[in-house]
């Protein structure tokens, strides 16, 4: 968060946190959908839906590059295996 309390680059405060969730390493399964529903009161698939649109978002780009750029290259080795 900025000093004026806003997330930074332009996010919204659920884009600056999944972002943050995705940095994130999970003990195992099941503990990362759980922890989405507690600490950020959505659903795991609205979690995702969001997850997808700021992987093509310049601002997440900005706020996490390393994050960003992992899950790009995550999603690109996946389509290249269809």
């Amino acid at each position: 968060m900025t000093d004026e309390g806003r997330p930074p680059a332009g996010l919204s405060a659920d884009e600056a946190a999944v972002l943050a969730y995705e940095a994130r390493t999970w003990p195992g399964p099941g503990a990362k959908e759980r922890a989405i529903r507690e600490g950020l009161g959505m659903a795991p698939v609205r979690y995702y839906q969001l997850l997808n649109a700021l992987m093509d978002d310049p601002r997440a780009l900005r706020h996490a590059p390393g994050t960003v750029n992992r899950l790009r290259r995550i999603r690109e080795a996946q389509r290249s295996r269809r």
